[in-house]
């Protein structure tokens, strides 16, 4: 690293100076606190002149939108299994929002599950625990396999993931079954579909299904636009087309081309510039305009937002959406990121002098 940076004398300086404060700590240079990195590399540029919140404010810490969720959650974690399981059932209709209770309840299954045993015990044949269940089980092979690159995974991970994964595939049919209405099992499905590698017309089968029950499902889209990604089992090219499809279709989806462009962007930077992408761009700006920061979704849509607008130099724009953004790091693009909150603040830093100094495209007057 360090030879890389002999041409770079600036960024050799700040190194430098984190490895002599990592020193004094007592601590690897990847050890210091993410507070010390940014006092050292973010770019001095007093956000409070231009109606941004101080760095120090900052959190990629989410705030509760759903306090039942976070009540279950607790209960859940001190062995109570009645309240989840009521919340699953009432949760029945209003589809989003079951994909992110059974999504949240299944993770903490993956990690405990004597809560869902009882559940199980108390109830059996309940239809809403086969549902918690089968996601759960894509939590659990999931954290079998662990994150690391193919390399870095031992055979025995693999073997674990893909026999987890089979048995999940058979826990959603059931559910899909019992529960014919619902679209969270075909959503499992969808998910765990890039894990057993299924084909394109088996992937296209169980997207017909989830789609027949809920057009608009929020989180089968961002699992379908994953699988077609080049990384998986698509291409830069098939992704976007099929995030221009979902963009055509609602309002709702029109961030996908750009986390199509974001997938895309080591193979085919070029994407950020299409005039597809830039069209979702400013159809996104539009409807943005009359929302705020105060769910996950609409702060993922508006940091996707700050992202394509820093790629196409539009910097003046960046900054009135990091204004709009607030003090909220937790979505993405920055959640890509090991330090989310670094992230959010070095790029919010470069916005911030590229539009002081007058760089880049100027805002359209509205």
């Amino acid at each position: 690293m360090v030879l890389s940076l002999l041409f770079k004398p600036k960024e050799l300086i700040t190194v430098i100076r984190l490895m002599r404060e990592a020193k004094r700590l007592g601590v690897e240079i990847d050890e210091l606190p993410s507070d010390v990195v940014a006092a050292h590399v973010l770019p001095k540029t007093h956000p409070e002149r231009y109606g941004l919140v101080p760095d120090a404010e900052v959190t990629a810490t989410s705030p509760i939108e759903d306090l039942a969720l976070a009540a279950v959650k607790d209960d859940v974690r001190a062995g109570n299994w009645e309240n989840a399981a009521d919340l699953v059932t009432a949760t029945h209709g209003d589809w989003d929002r079951r994909q992110r209770v059974v999504w949240a309840l299944a993770d903490l299954a993956a990690k405990d599950d004597a809560w869902m045993n009882a559940w199980q015990t108390a109830r059996p044949g309940d239809p809403h625990w086969i549902v918690v269940h089968a996601m759960s089980l894509v939590a659990l092979a999931w954290d079998i396999r662990g994150s690391a690159t193919s390399s870095q995974t031992t055979r025995e991970q693999f073997e674990g993931f893909h026999r987890v994964l089979f048995e999940a595939r058979e826990a959603a049919g059931i559910a899909a079954t019992v529960l014919p209405d619902d679209p969270t099992p075909w959503n499992t499905m969808l998910t765990l579909a890039r894990g057993l590698q299924v084909d394109h017309d088996e992937f296209r089968a169980i997207w017909t299904e989830l789609m027949s029950r809920d057009p608009l499902h929020h989180n089968g889209h961002s699992q379908a636009l994953q699988y077609w990604c080049r990384k998986w089992h698509g291409s830069d090219e098939e992704a976007l087309a099929f995030a221009l499809e979902a963009a055509a279709k609602s309002p709702k989806f029109l961030s996908l081309p750009l986390h199509a462009a974001y997938e895309a962007e080591s193979t085919s930077p070029d994407m950020w510039k299409s005039p597809a992408v830039v069209g979702s761009l400013d159809a996104l700006l539009a409807r943005l305009a009359d929302e705020g920061a105060d769910t996950y979704a609409l702060r993922d849509d508006r940091g996707y937002a700050i992202y394509a607008l820093l790629e196409l130099q539009r910097f003046e724009e960046a900054v009135g959406q990091f204004r709009a953004l607030g003090a909220l790091a937790d979505a993405g693009p920055w959640d890509y990121f090991s330090e989310p909150r670094l992230k959010f603040l070095s790029l919010r830093g470069i916005a911030v002098k590229a539009a002081a100094k007058g760089k880049g495209v100027k805002a359209p007057v509205r």
